[in-house]
């Protein structure tokens, strides 16, 4: 998928002429706006997964107590308390895992300090009015340091898992 994205964008670089560089409209619109649109739409992605999956445990934990109570009179009851206990555990498991809460946070963050960038930029204000000349270079370097430091983190925290893996399997 990298390779590919790199190829449409050297593609598109050739395209424009090896000499030409590409004009800041056209940088807005095929690399700030589809980073903005993605990292929204990730970032809702994981919202809805996380409060469902809280909602749902909460509801199961809430039952817990209520059966609870009635688990002495009847063995199946106290193997339903049991279910419920372990459903509880499953679901807290597979957020933790996924780490669909720090995912929503952190694409939410992203995809707003782009649009940040954007509308400093598209209104000449902040940083983006005290050198005419350099703003374009100051905003291309700016959202692609974004970019890249949430590259990073994901770099990082997958290279992370990979070696809890290899720790797990030596246990």
């Amino acid at each position: 998928m990298i390779k590919r994205a790199a190829e449409d964008f050297i593609n598109k670089f050739v395209k424009w002429g090896i000499t030409q560089l590409m004009n800041i409209e056209a940088y807005i619109e095929e690399r700030v706006r589809p980073e903005i649109k993605w990292y929204s739409q990730k970032s809702q992605q994981a919202q809805k997964r996380y409060k469902v999956s809280q909602i749902i445990e909460i509801c199961i934990a809430a039952a817990i107590p209520l059966c609870s109570s009635y688990a002495h009179q009847c063995w199946q009851i106290a193997l339903l308390v049991g279910i419920l206990g372990c459903g509880v555990t499953v679901i807290e498991g597979i957020e933790r895992l996924f780490k669909w809460h720090e995912t929503w946070i952190e694409y939410r963050t992203t995809c707003e300090l782009l649009k940040y960038h954007l509308n400093l930029y598209q209104t000449h204000s902040g940083i983006y009015c005290e050198n005419p000349d350099e703003f374009n270079s100051i905003f291309i370097t700016n959202i692609e340091t974004i970019i890249s430091s949430e590259n990073n983190k994901w770099k990082i925290l997958n290279e992370g898992k990979k070696k809890e893996d290899k720790k797990d399997a030596r246990s």
